[in-house]
Parts: C-alpha cells; sequence; structure tokens
C-alpha cells in the first residue's frame, strides 16, 4: 500500500478522440527527455481525459506543454481509488438480463434491435430475437456484439 500512497494521479483534459495521439506524443516526450512520468493512462469509457501519474503538477506540466490536442490540466491530484473504476473492466454480460432490448454493435446484424431470450453467462453468449426480421428467429452471438439500450422493467 506504500505504493498507492505515494502515487499521485493528475488528469489532463484533451480533445475528444484524440486521447490516444496524446498519450504516445506523452510517452515519446517522456523518453526522450527522461521525464520521471511513472505511468499513462487512457480510459476506454472516458472521452477527453488522460490520466498522468507523476511526483508533482510541474512534472506533468513538463510533458504535456505544448502539445496540440492538450486542452488543459485539471487542478490537484486524483486519488487512486477514483481512478479503480477505469482500471477495472467489467464484463458485458454482468449488466445484460432477459427481455432486455439491445442493438447489434457487430457482425451481419449490425445496428439491428433485438430482444434478448437467453443468456450463457458461462460462454459470454446471448440470444436474441431481432426486432427488424420477418419472423422470429433466434440468433445467438458474443455479448461484446450488443449494446444495451434499454433494461427491462419489473412490474411483477
Amino acid at each position: 500500500m506504500s505504493g498507492e500512497e505515494s502515487a499521485r494521479i493528475f488528469t489532463i483534459s484533451t480533445t475528444v478522440g484524440q486521447e490516444r495521439n496524446v498519450a504516445k506524443i506523452v510517452m515519446g516526450r517522456v523518453e526522450v527527455n527522461n521525464i520521471p512520468v511513472k505511468a499513462i493512462l487512457v480510459p476506454e469509457n472516458l472521452k477527453g481525459y488522460i490520466f498522468i501519474e507523476a511526483d508533482g503538477p510541474h512534472i506533468v506540466e513538463r510533458a504535456v506543454a505544448n502539445i496540440k490536442h492538450v486542452k488543459s490540466r485539471i487542478p490537484g491530484a486524483l486519488p487512486f481509488s477514483e481512478i479503480k473504476k477505469y482500471i477495472a473492466v467489467k464484463s458485458v454480460i454482468d449488466e445484460l438480463d432477459i427481455n432486455d432490448i439491445v442493438e447489434v454493435i457487430g457482425g451481419p446484424f449490425k445496428g439491428m434491435r433485438a430482444k434478448i431470450t437467453d443468456i450463457d453467462r458461462a460462454k459470454e453468449e446471448v440470444t436474441i430475437e431481432l426486432f427488424e426480421a420477418a419472423f422470429t428467429l433466434p440468433v445467438t452471438v458474443h455479448a461484446d456484439y450488443v449494446k444495451l439500450v434499454s433494461k427491462v422493467r419489473r412490474s411483477e
């Protein structure tokens, strides 16, 4: 836990969609100039921000100075407990229930909406019935290929 106590994590605001590019530029600058940055985190589910771990804000300022898509450094340091939720990856299947409405985001049925009729949590697969199909045909797809649109309401 001693490493967790000394860790100071700073937030950098970037242009949305340019987080990875900014992180690569910062990483290159850190390596070339021997700037003592400990880590750079680009969270998938938080657009427009990157996190940089360093001993002080002056080190972060030096690392991100004059980079095109960097907007600003958010004042103050974040505790590690605030960053944990961006590191721990939750499985998509944990959020899904039978009768939920989903949108298919990959494969031949991309863009279609469907209702979940069965869930196999061990294989991380869901069986869906497409709304746009001429007749009801159950289709089994991997849970990564669906995005939750609306949860089922329990009225029982």
